[in-house]
């Protein structure tokens, strides 16, 4: 193929990506100046932005009503002692919070305020104030709607059905100089189907590797595209921290805050739905414990090793797992009838509850009746969001398991957000800001502080325009022609049957199985091998039966260079002396049984070394070797904030660099 028959598009800036973060860096870099913007996605309705949320999504911001006392480094002290975060990042998501905060309320995200203009707030996990607020179930959907009508005002273009398969960089492999995508649309039989964009910049927000596990709350339309990222000498930060925890699988929905507040049963049935039976109480001492723990569940919905002790919370975690994988049962939230453990007739018996629980369902006026009543009486948007999606909770049981549900780790930044690779800005999920334990609703925050920082830069220190033509298709030519051999070795296996799906499939097992939250240095360390073997043979083993399923082909290629990247992270995380922390438990056979009757792969242990909580673990891919680096975190910025020098610095344009 001669590659400079291929459509070009030239621009300042290719935005990658239609969620929250791409959609407001894409707003912002106009707002800022920057007019040359496109934006490129597989589809405009396909991100975890848009399909995504709990009873009550939440954004973290800095305290914005009352009398409590707040500070931006009140906040990012929060936002740094969760352990591996970088303190100037940090400082910058606490700065840039209410600026965020308020575009969105600027453009129509209904967050609530009460009658004097205070945006009040509530405590979310590892939050020591009342920073937290919600739009509701959909806040993150709001929040794309109104940023992609801004988009559309301003009139940037938009590819649609256009999937990113490559990150371009110069021959040096020092700076990002654009992307190859494919063209979903073309059959890739009747023409070139591939797309290339000649860029200054990359603003890329392609969220989380969502594609990369079996049991997972990410909408199925989210994969992920880190993989390429890797590729293209990206270097990835933080890989070991997911979150982890309780959702539904039929339709995917975090099973946090009231759902679990309101009591259900928790039912166990062999795969065909047969043999129903309660097993929390096989495990609790007593029913007032099983009840309080199924209670704290909505406080504390990730799964947390540090949680497990004296029948905590996220023993349920481990035991829904148990039933699950181990054991290879299904298990359900039943919101028809109470828990037969602790009821009497039917009706539970309320006194059993620990303090906490009572006083919170005393206040919320819900001492009565059956989950799905309580349910109904506190949270009826919770019941109506699965009746949207054809589960009637009043009528049938949820199926559930613990599934991923965001990565605080991911691409490495700086304060402006701009990689190692020159040029190239990970923004929202992609990118890892996050350390081990945030606040819930700061991922929101920080996509968009990182998309707005990002266009900051770029507006002020990145405007040139992009190379010629000639000397861009000259400096990427052995990229773009690698990855159009690709589709083409893909593309020969063109036949009546389709193994593609199978592949994913495998893919995600093996995800779900040595790198959840449940782990080990043996099987992270053969799930990593074995994704590198399957990434190596993956043309060969490829059997297609459309050429409609190209584009998956490409998916499943970046899967497992995501997965073998982060598998490794993982062994070498473990190797070092790593122990259970953030979402995960690691198998330590030195450690204790969470209970005596849970089998030998439960044993576990904390991390208890600063170090892991004062280093952060860096990765990079070079052909198929990694290199790993475990670097001191950086502390908070101290500066004086004199107003003079600040001012003077403002004006002579220093303080962008």
């Amino acid at each position: 193929m001669d590659i400079h028959k291929l459509p070009v598009v030239t621009c300042n800036t290719v935005v990658v990506g239609s969620g929250a973060a791409a959609l407001n860096a894409a707003d912002r870099l106009v707002s800022f100046g920057q007019n040359d913007v496109v934006i490129v996605t597989e589809g405009m309705n396909m991100g975890t932005s848009r399909n995504t949320g709990s009873d009550k999504q939440t954004y973290y911001k800095l305290t914005l009503s009352g009398s409590e006392p707040d500070s931006i480094h009140h906040m990012a002290k929060t936002l740094f002692d969760g352990g591996a975060m970088d303190g100037d990042i940090a400082l910058v998501e606490a700065a840039l919070s209410a600026q965020a905060f308020y575009h969105l309320v600027d453009i129509g995200v209904p967050f609530p305020h009460n009658s004097y203009g205070e945006y009040v707030g509530y405590k979310t996990d590892h939050d020591p104030r009342q920073r937290a607020t919600s739009a509701g179930p959909l806040t993150s959907r709001y929040m794309t709607e109104k940023l992609e009508a801004q988009v559309k005002l301003k009139g940037i273009p938009i590819f649609d059905r256009h999937q990113v398969i490559g990150i371009l960089t110069d021959s040096s492999h020092s700076r990002a100089i654009g992307v190859i995508a494919l063209a979903l649309d073309a059959d890739p039989t009747q023409t070139d189907p591939y797309v290339l964009f000649n860029a200054t910049n990359v603003v890329y927000a392609t969220g989380g590797p969502a594609g990369m596990y079996g049991t997972s709350v990410y909408p199925p339309s989210q994969t992920g595209a880190t993989g390429i990222a890797f590729e293209a000498g990206v270097k990835g930060k933080n890989l070991t921290e997911s979150q982890f925890g309780i959702a539904s699988i039929k339709f995917r929905w975090n099973l946090s805050g009231t759902y679990q507040q309101v009591l259900p049963r928790y039912v166990s049935t062999a795969p065909d739905g047969s043999d129903p039976r309660e097993f929390l109480e096989d495990y609790f001492p007593d029913p007032g414990r099983m009840l309080d723990a199924i209670f704290l569940k909505g406080y504390q919905w990730p799964f947390d090793p540090r949680k497990v002790a004296n029948y905590g919370s996220s023993l349920i975690d481990i035991l829904v797992y148990y039933e699950t994988v181990v054991k290879g049962r299904r298990v359900f939230l039943d919101f028809r009838s109470n828990p037969s453990w602790g009821s009497r007739g039917g009706d539970l018996d309320f006194s059993l509850l620990g303090k906490e629980a009572y006083t919170y369902l005393e206040n919320s006026s819900a001492l009565f009746g059956r989950p799905i009543d309580r349910l109904a009486h506190m949270n009826q948007p919770a019941i109506d969001l699965y009746l949207s999606n054809g589960i009637d909770l009043s009528r049938e049981m949820l199926e559930i398991a613990v599934c991923a549900q965001h990565n605080n780790g991911g691409l490495d930044g700086d304060v402006w957000w701009e990689s190692n690779l020159k040029h190239f800005f990970p923004v929202g999920e992609v990118n890892g800001s996050h350390g081990v334990y945030r606040p819930g609703g700061s991922a929101l925050n920080s996509g968009q502080v990182g998309s707005t920082r990002a266009a900051q830069y770029i507006a002020a220190r990145y405007r040139e325009q992009p190379l010629p033509r000639d000397e861009f298709l000259a400096e990427a030519k052995s990229q773009i022609t690698a990855k159009i051999e690709l589709g083409k070795s893909f593309l020969k296996k063109l036949g009546t049957t389709s193994n593609v799906a199978a592949i994913r499939r495998r893919i995600q097992e093996r995800m779900t199985r040595a790198g959840a939250h449940i782990r080990s240095s043996e099987q992270a360390g053969a799930g990593a091998a074995a994704a590198l073997s399957q990434l190596k043979h993956l043309a060969e083993e490829t059997q297609i039966a459309s050429p409609s399923e190209l584009g998956l082909c490409f998916q499943n290629y970046d899967l497992l260079l995501c997965q073998y990247v982060y598998l490794s992270a993982i062994k070498d995380y473990i190797e070092k002396g790593g122990k259970s922390r953030g979402s995960y438990l690691v198998y330590n056979p030195s450690g204790e049984l969470p209970l005596p009757q849970l089998p030998e792969e439960f044993r576990f242990s904390l991390t208890e070394d600063p170090y892991f909580h004062q280093h952060i673990q860096r990765v990079q891919l070079e052909g198929f070797a990694l290199s790993f680096s475990w670097d001191p975190v950086r502390p908070i910025p101290q500066d004086s904030g004199w107003f003079e020098t600040v001012w003077n610095d403002y004006l002579a344009g220093k303080i962008i660099k």
